[in-house]
Parts: structure tokens; sequence; C-alpha cells
């Protein structure tokens, strides 16, 4: 017989023995060792995650991929629940609202949003499992969310748009600049644009955004002029929208993105960190003070749920005083 089960065996009849005075352990361990003698037994390691819980993880993704999920996404769910299940070693029939609570308190020193995060990706995962009748229940229904910090997004005021666009040293920044602000597009959407996705009539162009949904975006004039100067100096044939400055040339990464707008920033002067998702928290906020309908904004910007978007529309004080003045009955 395999050690394992010899182990199993042990543990079984002393316990046994323990509870129950009076029986014969040997023919009780010789009863018990006929019938594991059919088994093939394997030992679950407590530092190690249960195969049943992993080989659960891996289904539900493969589920969520045919729903749509990006890989990113995805990739996102696939840490979270590994180490979720490093930290509970338990097959998920067995694990408990407990069990989650006790795994949430770990990260009790964290920020609200890392806390809301894991737990958004446990409620996916086993709501997933339940709706597939894979679980009998779902052990993340009695846990509330917790409270989310109210932090506006930190938007670019008009004057510091301005000194970023003044701060850009060539027509890449600049062009950078412009298609960020003018669509509101995510870093992931605008790397992923190429040349030919420019509808030059419309002034619009396609992208594919969170769970791989498809939507039309608008550049402004000024976006639309920089990005033209900015094709007609390029000799390349490289398909990507925006490419690296150096041979051989190729789609510049989101890192690089990311650098490039960081390096815009610091020549501007500016002390506030700005990002490419800083000129998206722009486009949303500027739009909406200017007027903009929410659900249009909603619409632009990709979001599925309309209070993602609303977060946008707690508006500066200029702007109450304004409607204050507009439309109060004297």
């Amino acid at each position: 017989m395999q050690a394992a089960g010899e182990h199993l065996l042990s543990q079984v009849t002393q316990s046994l023995y323990g509870f129950c005075s009076g029986i014969d352990i040997v023919e009780l361990r010789m009863k018990l060792s006929e019938i594991i003698s059919e088994y093939d037994i394997k030992r679950i390691e407590s530092e190690v995650a249960h195969p049943d819980l992993k080989e659960k993880i891996e289904l539900s993704l493969a589920g969520k991929q045919l729903e749509g999920l990006s890989k990113i996404t995805l990739d996102g769910y696939r840490i979270h629940l590994r180490i979720f299940a490093d930290g509970v070693k338990k097959k998920v029939d067995d694990v408990t609202t407990a069990d989650i609570r006790v795994y949430l308190a770990r990260y009790k020193d964290q920020k609200i949003a890392t806390i809301s995060t894991k737990l958004s990706v446990l409620k996916s995962f086993f709501g997933w499992l339940t709706a597939e009748e894979i679980l009998p229940r779902d052990p993340t229904t009695k846990i509330k969310p917790p409270k989310k910090e109210k932090r506006l997004p930190k938007a670019l005021s008009i004057e510091e748009l301005e000194m970023l666009r003044e701060a850009c040293q060539n027509v890449r920044q600049r062009t950078l600049i412009e298609i960020l602000y003018a669509t509101g597009c995510r870093l992931s959407e605008v790397y992923a644009i190429n040349r030919k996705d420019i509808d030059y009539n419309t002034q619009s162009c396609r992208v594919i955004g969170k769970g791989n949904k498809e939507r039309e975006v608008y550049f402004s004039f000024k976006a639309l002029f920089h990005l033209k100067k900015y094709l007609f100096s390029r000799g390349d044939q490289e398909s990507a929208l925006f490419i690296t400055e150096r041979q051989p040339y190729r789609r510049l990464s989101k890192r690089g993105i990311q650098r490039e707008i960081g390096i815009i920033a610091a020549a501007a002067g500016l002390q506030k960190k700005v990002s490419p998702h800083t000129l998206r928290h722009t486009f949303a906020t500027l739009t909406l003070n200017n007027g903009a309908d929410l659900v249009a904004v909603q619409e632009l910007l990709g979001h599925e749920n309309p209070a993602t978007t609303q977060i946008y529309a707690s508006i500066t004080a200029e702007r109450k005083r304004e409607q204050h003045r507009k439309h109060l009955v004297q």
C-alpha cells in the first residue's frame, strides 16, 4: 500500500479507537486496509493549494473567456484566485463564508480598493460556479463590499492641459496628448489603434474596450491636425498608429506611451502625477462641466455601468455657482 494510504489508515483507526472503546483495532485496521487498497490515495500537502480548487479556477476562467473577457482581465483574475487558493487550501465545496472573511481580513491594512477588487473577483468566481450548478450555494453572497473611498479622479484643469501641449518637444508627443484627451480612450485602446482604423471623413475610429466591446470614438480638429502631421512625417510601413522613434520601427509599447506622457508632464513643470488615464479623466470632467449629457459621455468612455461615469459628474464649485445663477428662479 502507498505511504499516503498507510498514513490515512493509521489516522482513521487511531481516531475511531479514541471515540469508540471496546472495538477490535486489529480487525478494524485489516477491514479498512482492504477497502483503501482499491483506491489511489494522494496526500494533499498543506503548503499548496488544493487541486480541486485549482481545477475549478481554470474551469471558471475558461468560461469567462468564452463570455468575452479580455486576456488582461483574465490574467488579473487568475493571479487573485491563485493567491486565494494558496491561502485557503480547501476543496471548492468546503470553502465557507468564514474562510473568505478570514482571507480578506489579512488585507485589512491595504487600501479599500484592493480589498474590493479581491472580493469582486471571488464573487465573480463563486457566482459563476453557482450559476453553472457546480456549487449548490455561493459563499460570498452574505459578504458586502467595503464602502468605497470617495475620491474624485484627478483631472487636469484647462490651464494644465495647455501647459502639457506647450511642453511637447515633437509632433509625436503632441499627437499623443491630443488623441488621449480628445477620444477619452484607455491606454490599452490607444496602444492598439492602427493607421487603417482612422476614418478621416467622420473624424473617428473604432476601438476595442473592456470585455472585447467595440465602440466609436471621435477626434477633435486639433487632434486630427496633429495626427496628419505626425503620420506625414513618417516614412515607415508600420501599421501601428504610434511607433518607436528608432529603427527597427515597431508599435510603441504601453510602457513607452506612459513614459512619454511622464516626460511631457515633467517638462511642463506639473507637480501632480500625469498618466494616460489622467487625460481620460480630463476628457470626462471637462466635457461634463461644459454641459455634455451624462449618457453620451458614458458611451464615449465605454462604461457599462452609469455609476462609473457618475463619479465625474461631481462638478467644480465654479460650475455649481454658474448653474445656480442660471437656473435659480429669482
